[in-house]
């Protein structure tokens, strides 16, 4: 069978990401403030909704490599693609909180639905230039925050109070738009003849050492990411930078990540996905430690330009890692396996770092801590590379 071509399959791949990964789950921080207030949402209640949606996608991330084994990549993706659409359309019609509640939820379903599986897919159709293709995919990330970052205060400004329910309306018809695309041109990979179960298929996974220091890398990811993603402008605004400056770096860090994905995955083809991974965690360790030692607007500067650079790539490192020692068929479950691990760090993270940022009154030992675990992810990173060789 013919392979498609590279570039529609990372087109596809960045719209699938853009939805399922930003506008889903990434983009609710901006939706939040307009509204919780138009809606009359208390801060828990607002927080609840945002952890609905986590736990919906922890749930099904298993079971969603099973299904994509079973039954092929596309018709997961479009099942994800789908359910996401719903989840947004239910919000911006719906103001009763159980309704919010299962359309968060919903989200949460999509996301595990459609993203792994695109991953594996992705990796199947060219296990070659696996982390060319995936890097593409994760290029959608950069590409959906700045997208989000200015399509949401300007409808909020341009249309009031209510804005809101125009943005998830437009990420509806967004997810609308590339299940259609995804339907007509994605095509799934040859299918093996051996069945897939979740017994025998997570059995080969858990006794695969490879994708279990895969999946430790990623929990330490997991949890440094989304400590710093919540706290580190909190940080630098505490450190006196002005906060128009630290808001252009967020964008920086975006816009950076869009280039550096694709960058990274083509590297990581060359280099090797364990070398590209420990390069990764080695920059990214070198931009989370620079304001503990010196908290100034230059460091910052520094800090955010470095982590454009290299998160992207540790995404796109990890996940071709975790195809790259286990049979094509599972493939989707290896990546929902060391997912699982990512989205367990993003759930216990925030609580640590705050309780750690409420005893201290201060960021820098939190960020210490950030330092220190991705100094032990690079020693796990550096490690993996024996079961690759072997």
């Amino acid at each position: 069978m013919r392979r498609p071509p590279i570039a529609l399959l990372s087109g596809l791949g960045i719209l699938c990401t853009l939805v399922t990964v930003v506008f889903a789950r990434l983009a609710y921080g901006l939706v939040l403030p307009t509204m919780r207030a138009d809606l009359g949402l208390s801060y828990a209640e607002a927080a609840n909704l945002g952890t609905v949606t986590a736990m919906g996608y922890l749930t099904l991330l298993l079971y969603a490599g099973v299904f994509a084994g079973r039954f092929g990549g596309k018709r997961a993706i479009m099942t994800g693609l789908a359910l996401a659409a719903t989840g947004f359309l239910m919000l911006s019609v719906v103001s009763a909180y159980g309704w919010l509640l299962l359309a968060m939820v919903l989200l949460g379903f999509g996301t595990a639905f459609a993203f792994t599986p695109l991953i594996s897919l992705l990796g199947s159709w060219y296990p070659d230039r696996r982390g060319t293709v995936i890097g593409f995919a994760n290029s959608g990330v950069g590409l959906g925050i700045l997208i989000s970052g200015a399509l949401v205060p300007a409808l909020t400004d341009a249309a009031g109070p209510a804005a809101w329910r125009l943005v998830w309306g437009i990420f509806c018809i967004s997810a609308v738009i590339t299940l259609v695309l995804v339907t007509t041109l994605l095509r799934d990979p040859p299918r093996h003849s051996e069945a897939v179960s979740m017994r025998h298929g997570l059995a080969s996974i858990y006794r695969n050492p490879h994708v279990v220091v895969i999946g430790a890398v990623y929990g330490i990811v997991g949890t440094t990411y989304i400590v710093q993603t919540l706290f580190m402008y909190s940080f630098a605004l505490e450190s006196q930078v002005n906060p128009i400056t630290a808001g252009r770096l967020v964008a920086i860090m975006g816009l950076i990540s869009v280039f550096a994905g694709p960058a990274w995955g083509r590297a990581a083809d060359r280099i090797g996905h364990a070398n590209a991974l420990l390069i990764c965690m080695l920059i990214s360790f070198v931009a989370t430690l620079l304001p503990v030692l010196r908290a100034e607007t230059a460091v910052f500067v520094l800090h955010y330009i470095l982590m454009g650079a290299s998160i992207s790539g540790l995404f796109t490192s990890i996940l071709a890692a975790s195809t790259s020692t286990v049979k094509p068929q599972h493939a989707a479950m290896a990546v929902s396996f060391v997912t699982v691990f990512f989205a367990l760090g993003q759930l216990l993270g925030p609580a640590a770092a705050g309780l750690l940022i409420d005893w201290q009154q201060d960021f820098r030992l939190t960020f210490g801590v950030s330092s220190a675990l991705l100094i032990i992810g690079a020693i796990l990173g550096r490690y993996s590379r024996k079961f690759v060789t072997s």
